[in-house]
């Protein structure tokens, strides 16, 4: 199995729990923009599933271009690569976003709703879907569009990692955005387990959504982790991090996912959490 992305938040949980599983994973690290560095590694593992969870994921980040540097044309280079190997591999999983449906009024949104991207994080992860599908008649590969998922090792830059450090750290105040946008905060356990069973269960060129249909606002994180630490925070809005074209409620309808690999109930944010906390 060759991970791209294995170092990154999401790929460290992939790879302990891979491995677990019993898969000899190769760990990809080379620059995604080099269609040379791709080849050489690619060559090198000779996989025979892949999973690419490698590219810029912050919303926030302040180059525009590097989203479609990385996310889109990165792809690419790796699924070219993977069409001149001998024995092209039996799986590819792509990490879309479940950014790319936008602000919609259906909820739970389902992989039938038409996708409405309002930022280039979401634009290039769109883009990647549409141009990686090109593939689909010469690779066996698949689309997952996680929801917003947290768990430990993930970047501060991101909201539910940036609070629980202020509630570890026993802060007296926390600056933050839109405390009432609705977003589900999945446990990342939950979404690399859904990968794996994808592996074994994902019909080739399909979408699935990796998500619990389960929602909270940020006030809901807070008063969770008010319960866990018995710490209080003064929390102040601050207008520079409510972001313009702001997602008000981000859901996702589980009935596809599972559908292919079976129900799982969701792991409890205060589970997570307390994870987080207990974490160095």
């Amino acid at each position: 199995m060759l991970v791209t992305g294995a170092d990154g938040f999401t790929g460290v949980h992939f790879v302990k729990q891979a491995r677990e599983a019993g898969y000899e994973v190769f760990e990809f690290n080379a620059d995604l923009t080099n269609p040379v560095a791709v080849q050489n590694q690619v060559n090198e593992a000779q996989p025979d599933v892949v999973v690419h969870l490698a590219g810029i994921s912050f919303v926030g980040h302040d180059k525009p271009s590097a989203f479609y540097d990385v996310n889109v044309i990165g792809t690419l280079n790796l699924l070219d690569a993977l069409l001149k190997l001998p024995k092209p591999p039996k799986r590819v999983l792509l990490a879309s976003s479940a950014n790319v449906y936008g602000n919609c009024e259906q909820s739970p949104i389902s992989e039938m709703q038409a996708p409405a991207p309002l930022n280039h994080y979401a634009m290039s992860k769109l883009a990647m879907e549409h141009l990686a599908m090109t593939y689909a008649d010469r690779l066996p590969l698949f689309f997952v569009r996680p929801f917003n998922y947290t768990g430990p090792g993930q970047v501060e830059s991101f909201v539910i990692p940036k609070i629980v450090s202020h509630f570890k750290r026993r802060a007296s105040t926390i600056e933050l955005g839109n405390l009432t946008v609705e977003r589900e905060y999945n446990d990342v356990r939950m979404v690399t387990d859904a990968y794996l069973k994808l592996l074994d269960k994902a019909a080739a060129g399909e979408i699935y959504n990796i998500c619990s249909g389960k929602t909270y606002t940020l006030h809901q994180v807070i008063d969770a982790l008010v319960e866990l630490t018995g710490h209080q925070m003064n929390v102040v809005v601050n207008p520079a991090f409510v972001r313009a074209n702001e997602l008000h409620r981000l859901c996702g309808d589980v009935s596809k996912l599972h559908k292919t690999i079976g129900t799982h109930d969701p792991i409890a944010l205060q589970n997570t959490l307390r994870w987080m906390l207990e974490s160095s």
